[in-house]
């Protein structure tokens, strides 16, 4: 064989060696991915059950519970078109408070509720997860 040729197939060896590599790593990663939603995806597209997901949007106003525990809360978020009931056991961030911004990562359960693990708040006064912002801005531009 010619070095050209071994040139040739010691390249495509190494393509499909990366392809599948690739390959392997998506799969391995694809259960490990946690998605974000906002309330409005979730009263469109339904509750997505079983899998471990990431719901953001805004604390409601006056909606904040601290449960008689001291680590266990309860909150409304909401991105202006719908609103999510969140449980959370354990410690808030310092930036958690209403009217603020906040991504819960979790599950949500069969009544529509949103069970978390980990809370994430906002950076900034202007912080707002991209889809809220975007959905919001829709939202007060179909009122009258």
């Amino acid at each position: 064989m010619k070095a050209k040729h071994q040139r040739l197939v010691l390249v495509l060896l190494a393509l499909v060696a990366v392809l599948g590599a690739s390959g392997l790593a998506l799969s391995a990663l694809k259960d490990q991915a946690a998605f974000f939603y906002a309330p409005g995806d979730v009263a469109r597209d339904g509750l997505p059950l079983g899998k471990h997901v990431r719901l953001g949007g805004m604390v409601e106003k006056g909606s904040i519970a601290r449960q008689a525990d001291g680590v266990s809360i309860a909150f409304v978020v909401t991105d202006g078109v719908a609103k999510v009931p969140v449980r959370f056991r354990g410690v808030v961030p310092d930036l958690f408070k209403e009217d603020s911004g906040v991504v819960a990562e979790g599950q949500f359960q069969s009544d529509g509720s949103f069970v978390a693990d980990n809370l994430l708040a906002k950076h900034d006064e202007k912080y707002m997860p991209p889809q809220v912002a975007g959905a919001m801005h829709e939202t007060k531009s179909l009122e009258p």
